[in-house]
Formats: C-alpha cells, structure tokens, sequence
C-alpha cells in the first residue's frame, strides 16, 4: 500500500501562483510514476501532469503547459506541482496520484494510489 498526502492549496488571485505538495509513504518502492488530477466543481476529474519516480520524464496536459511543472524528491518520497500564471479555470480540487505499473500514462483508471485532495481556487 501508498499512502499519499497533499497539501499547499489555497485562494490565490489570477495571474500568481502556488505550489502544491504530496508526500508518500508506505511501499514507496513500488511507485513508477506520480500523477496530478484536478476536478472542478461539477465536472469529471481530468489529468494534469505526471512524472517517473526513477528518471524524472514528464507529460502535461495542453492546458497547463508552459504555466505548471512537476517535479519529484524521491529522498523525501514528495512529489510537487509548481503552478504559475494562474487562471480561474484552473480553480478545482487537486488530487495526487501514483502509479505502480510501468508507462507515463495521463488515464486515472491507470493510478492505483490517490491522495485526498487539496483545494485550489483562482479569483479573477
């Protein structure tokens, strides 16, 4: 088992910025990749970026590209996701996710592991 801790959400204005964090532990061993997720209000739960534990690759999503970047700590088992040039659309409840199979995948039926969740809303 994973067990995973979000934290750094919060109300921040469009245009700054907020880094969110998630902290890993049990059989962190077993971990591939780490995912974030976000849902808004009234939608379904869509993929914002992901890493490889080992090697550090990376995949975003359009919408974040340029303005979010995920990085990984694999001495302190966190995973992080630095948000800048924040919009409104943005506002949603943030998940962490990892993975144990092999892959960087963007599926959230591909995560076994989820954190739960840290709110992030943008005012305009």
């Amino acid at each position: 088992q994973v067990q995973l801790v979000e934290s750094g959400g919060g109300l921040v204005q469009a245009g700054g910025s907020l880094r969110l964090s998630c902290a890993a532990s049990g059989r962190t061993s077993s971990i591939y990749a780490m995912g974030w997720f976000r849902q808004a209000s009234g939608k379904g739960r869509e993929f914002v970026a992901a890493v490889t534990w080992s090697r550090g690759s990376t995949v975003y999503a359009d919408s974040v590209k340029g303005r979010f970047t995920i990085s990984r700590d694999t001495a302190e088992n966190t995973v992080y996701l630095q948000m800048n040039t924040l919009k409104p659309e943005d506002t949603a409840v943030y998940y962490c996710a990892a993975r144990v199979g092999s892959g960087l995948v963007v599926y959230e039926r591909n995560y076994s592991y989820w954190g739960q969740g840290t709110q992030v809303t943008v005012s305009s």
